[in-house]
């Protein structure tokens, strides 16, 4: 499965950014999709996800500010993200996992937050 991910960029505080993930197969045939980052120095998290059945998870400190969501038409899974804080920054990946357990892994995009 290959992943395109986008909408990275520089934002204030308090702004927002849309991520953008394209995938290349179905989405339904897909058993999760999910959104990680990484900060500088720091360990690759899970930020948001959707899961089978369809159900969200949130990292806590991403909870009422981040929506991930998914559009069939355009086989996408996106990372609409709103009151961004500085310790938002960190390049964010999208992640899938086939009913296989084949995992694939984006090229990551930046996102960067000032204060």
């Amino acid at each position: 499965v290959q992943l395109q991910a986008s909408g990275g960029g520089l934002v204030q505080a308090g702004g927002s950014l849309r991520l953008s993930c394209v995938v290349s197969r179905n989405i339904f045939s897909l058993n999760t999709r999910e959104w990680y980052r990484q900060a500088p120095g720091k360990q690759r998290e899970l930020v948001a996800a959707i899961i089978p059945g369809g159900n969200r998870n949130y990292a806590d400190s991403v909870k009422g500010r981040f929506t991930i969501s998914r559009d069939i038409a355009k086989n996408t899974v996106n990372l609409q993200m709103d009151n961004l804080k500085p310790e938002d920054t960190g390049t964010y990946y999208c992640h899938v996992r086939s009913w296989g357990n084949e995992d694939s892994w984006g090229q990551g995009t930046l996102v960067t937050v000032s204060s």
